[in-house]
């Protein structure tokens, strides 16, 4: 068993913080991701906190300011569960370091993402006690992780626009896969933001405000945003690039994994495809012939609007080493680009172009 309760499987690009991702093996086939192999990513050392010392402040724009106790929160709100994705904004960032190297930042796969059942209390209940101020539009929150990473170091921080706090579908969750959350994962309570990148899922909450801009905060003003290909993100400021939220529609083949030669013959290709916001999948194709090809792959039952899609196939692959490529196309018919190169940034965010999988066969 590895840190934090972690499969040794886990592949950990960093000790401390700890940042680690799921092999294939441990993401295929299971819509809902073990908590010993849920990937984690960190930009400082895990506070344990006392769930019974623990304290939520909501203030900012609202007409009554809260303090509220883990106890208070699963006695005054009605109880939620619903089934998400999570998706780090750096998945299959190696990809794009294959086209041009990205000093500075882990070289994670397609195991940046995991999705777990959630259970807690809807932040539109939260807010609704606390009485949003009209001039309100955007809900910043605050953990207490300090971020050696961050200029200058501070504690993790981010914010969603009111529209999406007030939607209904964000948690604040004290449970995960119907176990108590665990440290690793935000304990005693996280915000879960479904359908956007899981910097905006902040773990530790400690504090919530509400106000008329974005966050200051390091992590939504600086990182996590989209710059482009020529520029420099040591001299970017707050407000450069494009700041991420909901995630382009993505997938990746986890099985095979490409470790193993295989017998030729009729083989199975399995993975898992998402999008963010309210899109759903609406189909995954298959080549054996990067692309000249194409075969539309069986898709599994979805758990809810919030998770990702499991599918799979069989092709008859020959002896030899084939290419299988998989895309996925979204519900708003958005397809992933074909190439890595048409997506490179300085940060390595959002690489949804096809997954490709090299596979020996005899």
């Amino acid at each position: 068993m590895g840190p934090w309760g972690k499969r040794d499987s886990m592949i950990i690009h960093q000790a401390e913080p700890y940042n680690a991702e799921t092999s294939r093996a441990a993401l295929a086939g299971h819509m809902l991701t073990p908590l010993d192999v849920f990937y984690g990513r960190n930009h400082g050392p895990i506070p344990e906190i006392d769930p019974g010392s623990w304290r939520l402040t909501v203030d900012g724009l609202v007409r009554n300011q809260l303090e509220l106790s883990l106890a208070d929160l699963q006695a005054r709100y009605p109880h939620r569960t619903l089934t998400a994705t999570l998706q780090c904004a750096g998945n299959r960032r190696a990809g794009l370091m294959e086209i041009r190297d990205i000093p500075g930042e882990a070289p994670w796969g397609p195991g940046a993402t995991s999705t777990a059942q959630w259970a807690g209390v809807s932040l539109a209940d939260v807010l609704e006690t606390a009485a949003v101020e009209p001039a309100a539009g955007h809900v910043a929150f605050a953990a207490p992780d300090m971020a050696l990473d961050a200029e200058p170091p501070q504690t993790f921080g981010s914010s969603i626009g009111l529209r999406k706090a007030l939607a209904g579908e964000v948690l604040l969750a004290w449970a995960m896969n119907g176990e108590q959350l665990p440290a690793a994962h935000g304990a005693p309570v996280r915000v879960v933001v479904p359908g956007y990148i899981g910097a905006r899922s902040v773990k530790w909450l400690q504090r919530i405000t509400v106000q008329e801009q974005p966050s200051e905060n390091y992590f939504q003003a600086v990182a996590y945003r989209l710059l482009p290909p020529g520029a420099d993100p040591d001299s970017a400021g707050p407000g450069a690039g494009l700041a991420l939220g909901a995630i382009a529609v993505n997938a990746d083949i986890l099985r095979p994994d490409g470790s193993t030669v295989l017998p030729a013959g009729p083989t199975e290709i399995a993975g898992y495809a998402f999008a963010g916001d309210d899109r759903g999948i609406a189909r995954v194709d298959v080549s054996a012939d990067n692309g000249a090809s194409w075969i539309q792959a069986e898709l599994y039952e979805s758990d809810g609007p919030w998770a990702w899609q499991l599918w799979r196939t069989v092709l008859d692959l020959p002896p030899g080493e084939s290419l299988i490529t998989a895309r996925a196309w979204d519900t708003a018919a958005a397809v992933q680009p074909e190439s890595a190169a048409e997506l490179w940034n300085p940060k390595g965010y959002v690489n949804n172009s096809w997954a490709r999988m090299r596979v020996c066969l005899r």
